[in-house]
């Protein structure tokens, strides 16, 4: 951000002022972000509930690949757990699907982090409800986060099976950047 000093004065004051979730990637930034979350807040609040993601690496300016090899996946959190100054990181999901990677390779490695304690809660993003099903054979999941907004539908059935499923489903890009209004 132009502001880093902004940024930090922004996320303490929407922990001031109630939000409980913050949410981000280590490839924001890449790894700017969460490193910008952990000058901000920690100590963290009891309260606050830290969610990150992992799976896409930079390719190049602007550019990201999708890598959810399973050794690249705990590097990448152990990398988070330093940047974000965690001890375990409540929340870590799978940022894409690697096609050249099974899924249940991927979440079998993220089930393996939370077996160690390194992770509470897996989740996973863009996805679809295949391959949402071959994952929940794996591990437990507890939340989705894909594109979704009141002009973009593609993923009504996966809304409904998370719903169905009791899961959370956390809308990226709601408000299309100011497009919708």
């Amino acid at each position: 951000p132009p502001d880093p000093s902004a940024s930090r004065e922004l996320l303490q004051s929407v922990v001031e002022q109630g939000v409980d979730l913050i949410d981000t990637s280590n490839s924001y930034g890449p790894h700017l972000v969460e490193n910008l979350i952990a000058e901000a807040l920690w100590p963290y609040p009891d309260h606050v509930v830290i969610a990150t993601k992992g799976g896409l690496v930079p390719s190049g300016p602007g550019r990201f690949e999708r890598d959810g090899r399973p050794d690249s996946l705990r590097r990448s959190c152990e990398g988070s757990l330093r940047r974000l100054r965690l001890d375990h990181i409540d929340l870590y999901q799978l940022h894409a699907v690697d096609p050249n990677v099974p899924i249940e390779d991927s979440v079998g490695a993220l089930a393996d982090l939370q077996n160690m304690g390194l992770i509470r809660h897996i989740g996973l993003s863009n996805v679809s409800v295949e391959q949402l099903t071959r994952a929940e054979m794996v591990a437990p999941i507890v939340s989705v986060q894909n594109c979704y907004n009141v002009v973009d539908r593609l993923y009504d059935d996966l809304v409904s099976a998370c719903e169905k499923n009791a899961m959370v489903f956390f809308p990226w890009f709601p408000l299309a950047r100011g497009h919708l209004s």
